[in-house]
């Protein structure tokens, strides 16, 4: 990135180099004290409080440890969430950055630091200059990572409290470069669903396996068949993945073990995809169990739905993104990514978007979950621009919205 560009960048932020600055701290800080799901108290504490000094109604506890900060300006009905994830990782840092996690463990390895510092700076921003009309709920989400805390907000009657008529999310993106983000309408994320098979047999002397029920045998034959169902089973036109994560099975050379266990998760969007998919996988774990002669159950979780945008919103929010950065560095035709994410559960309830940040400089930095990996802080001024465009357009005062 051209140092000039870098500074027009910069100045579509609306934010002084104190109030970039002043993000990159709280980004810094909550890198230094990650928190997994759940155990989000500190980092809840922290934005609850920072929230309050920028005079914002805070409401906490939401979804177990989500944050709910509501600001209002004008008259105005409307109402817009603007959403951040606030958790870790179960990972070990390996970079040595100076604001290095300082729990063994656990890192940000996903960038929810900087998703949690660019959503308090546009707060902080917006409180100021109050230049929308209507309500702006900042809603910070714990337990993004596998956990569903996006769920358990809505459970807790997050829209029925907090009223909103479209929501919003931003995730930064690795592999797409610092001053371009990406949105289409349609899905931007696969479903996510989780499964665990057991297997019991009969263990014993590896030496006369026709005294055993060899579960390792029925194990492998499992995996391979499983391979099947995707490309054999499901519409060639509807995506879907389905891949084994665990496989477990003995505890020496010379011994065939008793039980043996297959975990792995399922990625699609069509709902029809997956019903075929979990049907396929019942019928094989109880064929191939039944052929091999071991005892099987199965068990299935369906966990995040596919995040799905909504066509005004993301148009909307693709304007917006345009203003700040040019229409050349808005992406919309990028490939939905097969991972997933449980901003589904709010884009379920109301219409919104979610949108990629682009954080590579001119090296790529590491991937997402990568033990190696650090927010760009370099993007923190675009994503604060782009949550401050976004409620000043979705929230403008009537008149300025007929002009528009």
């Amino acid at each position: 990135m051209h140092a000039d560009r870098q500074g027009r960048l910069d100045g579509y932020a609306m934010l002084s180099a104190a109030a970039v600055q002043e993000m990159a701290s709280w980004r810094q800080d909550l890198h230094r004290h990650p928190e997994t799901a759940f155990d989000e108290h500190r980092t809840a504490g922290k934005i609850a409080g920072l929230l309050r000094s920028f005079g914002l109604e805070v409401a906490t506890g939401i979804g177990r440890t989500g944050v709910v900060g509501t600001l209002r300006a004008g008259e105005g009905k409307r109402a817009i969430g603007l959403r951040a994830d606030m958790d870790a990782l179960h990972l070990h840092e390996q970079g040595d950055v100076p604001h290095r996690s300082r729990h063994d463990g656990r890192m940000h390895a996903c960038g929810h630091d900087g998703h949690c510092a660019m959503l308090l700076g546009a707060a902080k921003h917006l409180a100021e200059s109050r230049s929308f009309d209507g309500a702006i709920q900042f809603i910070f989400q714990p337990a993004e990572e596998n956990e569903g805390g996006g769920q358990e907000m809505m459970e807790d009657g997050l829209f029925e409290r907090f009223p909103v008529d479209g929501v919003y999310g931003m995730h930064n993106w690795p592999g797409l470069p610092l001053g371009q983000m990406a949105m289409h309408p349609g899905p931007m994320m696969m479903a996510f669903d989780l499964f665990e098979i057991r297997l019991c047999g009969k263990g014993g002397h590896a030496a006369m396996p026709e005294r055993v029920r060899d579960v390792v045998v029925a194990q492998a034959q499992l995996v391979t068949a499983l391979q099947s169902i995707v490309s054999r089973n499901v519409d060639p036109l509807d995506c879907a993945v389905l891949s084994v994560t665990q496989v477990e099975a003995g505890s020496t050379w010379n011994i065939i073990p008793e039980q043996a266990l297959l975990r792995g998760t399922v990625r699609y969007v069509n709902p029809a995809a997956q019903a075929v998919i979990e049907s396929r996988m019942r019928a094989l774990v109880d064929s191939i169990s039944l052929a091999m002669g071991v005892e099987a159950e199965m068990d299935y979780w369906y966990r995040y739905p596919a995040t799905i945008n909504a066509e005004a919103e993301t148009s909307l929010a693709a304007d917006v993104a345009a203003s700040l950065l040019g229409v050349a560095n808005v992406r919309t035709n990028m490939r939905p990514s097969m991972a997933s994410e449980d901003f589904a559960f709010m884009l379920q309830a109301r219409p919104g978007c979610y949108a990629w940040l682009g954080v590579d400089g001119p090296a790529p930095g590491a991937g997402l979950h990568s033990p190696h990996y650090d927010f760009n802080d370099q993007a923190l001024a675009i994503g604060a621009a782009y949550w401050i465009k976004l409620a000043e357009t979705a929230l403008a005062p009537a008149a300025k919205a007929a002009e528009q």
